[in-house]
């Protein structure tokens, strides 16, 4: 029965007819007929074409999101049988950023232990590419990472875009400003996380489009400390905008223009490797969770 709704969850995932007949091991025509038969049972486009290429359009965001949750389910209960018969703990390993600490994993944890009691978690915390390694070698089950990873041992699933805001000292001369075009900061120096963490890989890639090079004065691996810096004076940061909260008194956030200010949140796991109930309730609680409070 999960066949019925798998493809097109992998289809959707891919984007491309080919890379998806392969993943699933079926004729890349059989693929190409099962959509078409969809679409014409439907009565509309789940795709648009360009190229060799596939793109959702919004039906098929749609029709995706409600076919996830279908395709999870009917795993989760298969999934539940084995581990019945063979007596598996529920026990999931859950590795995420730092920043997602506060708020996200909170809300997924007390989610997946409603939808399925008795689920145990161990849990490690790291930069973005010691958790996608730690994935993709199969030490952790799961990980909520950010930007997408380039690894291609495992396979991503995106939650939620997140706003990016610029942190200035209170003095700061464009302090005042309601929005800053990025490239206005190319003689400041900037906090910065270490390399390998998301944020940094936003910082770089911003800098990047903005056509200049970061003059960075301090890394660090915390971002309270990076909000504790700017408010000192030190530099100018990039902050994710679920920290407006939370950041230290004399830091100023601001809009940035000029640059792409945002960055993906996702889960990943090992490519090719079959998801255990508790992995599938808990990706199925990440979804839910940043559907219920957008980042």
């Amino acid at each position: 029965m999960r066949d019925l709704v798998h493809w097109f969850v992998v289809l959707a995932e891919e984007e491309n007819v080919t890379a998806a007949a392969a993943r699933l091991q079926v004729p890349q025509p059989t693929l190409s007929r099962r959509l078409a038969g969809l679409e014409h049972r439907l009565g509309t486009t789940l795709f648009d074409r360009v190229g060799r290429r596939l793109r959702l359009n919004e039906a098929g965001r749609v029709y995706a999101e409600h076919v996830r949750r279908a395709d999870d389910q009917l795993a989760a209960g298969e999934l539940a049988i084995q581990d019945l018969r063979s007596g598996e703990s529920l026990m999931i390993r859950l590795g995420f950023l730092h920043s997602f600490g506060s708020w996200l994993v909170p809300e997924v944890i007390l989610r997946s232990r409603t939808t399925l009691p008795g689920i145990r978690f161990e849990l490690t915390q790291g930069a973005a590419d010691v958790i996608t390694t730690a994935v993709a070698d199969s030490e952790i089950d799961l990980g909520i990472v950010s930007p997408r990873p380039t690894d291609s041992r495992v396979q991503w699933r995106r939650l939620v875009t997140q706003g990016v805001l610029l942190a200035l000292p209170a003095g700061h001369r464009l302090a005042g400003r309601s929005s800053v075009d990025f490239a206005e900061l190319a003689d400041d120096e900037f906090v910065a996380m270490e390399p390998g963490f998301g944020m940094r890989q936003v910082l770089d890639e911003m800098c990047e489009q903005a056509g200049f090079s970061p003059d960075i004065s301090v890394e660090c691996q915390e971002l309270d400390t990076v909000s504790g810096l700017v408010s000192a004076g030190i530099g100018v940061a990039l902050l994710p905008s679920e920290r407006v909260r939370r950041v230290s008194p004399g830091v100023v956030l601001i809009e940035v223009t000029g640059a792409d200010a945002a960055r993906e949140i996702g889960l990943i796991w090992p490519r090719g490797s079959a998801l255990s109930t508790q992995s599938r309730a808990v990706r199925a609680a990440a979804v839910e969770a940043v559907r219920a409070k957008p980042a």
